[in-house]
């Protein structure tokens, strides 16, 4: 699936590899030792709050996830 900026689906891709590999070779195996993930998480979470933005789409009332929970910056 592509991403909603079409210029954060690579960024997107990197992410849900990084996360299934975690997934699957550390956390299901009860390794829950922190998430290498994070990083390229926000890179992504930013692209998307970004194309948000500019193709004016409303996000009144939605909520965010990810490891701070930020809203999109105005």
């Amino acid at each position: 699936m592509n991403s909603v900026g079409e210029a954060c689906t690579d960024l997107k891709r990197e992410y849900d590899q990084c996360f299934n590999r975690w997934f699957a070779e550390k956390f299901l195996k009860g390794d829950r030792s922190g998430d290498p993930c994070t990083e390229t998480f926000r890179k992504y979470q930013r692209c998307v709050q970004k194309a948000i933005k500019e193709k004016d789409i409303p996000i009144d009332g939605v909520e965010f996830m990810g490891p701070n929970k930020d809203k999109p910056e105005s």
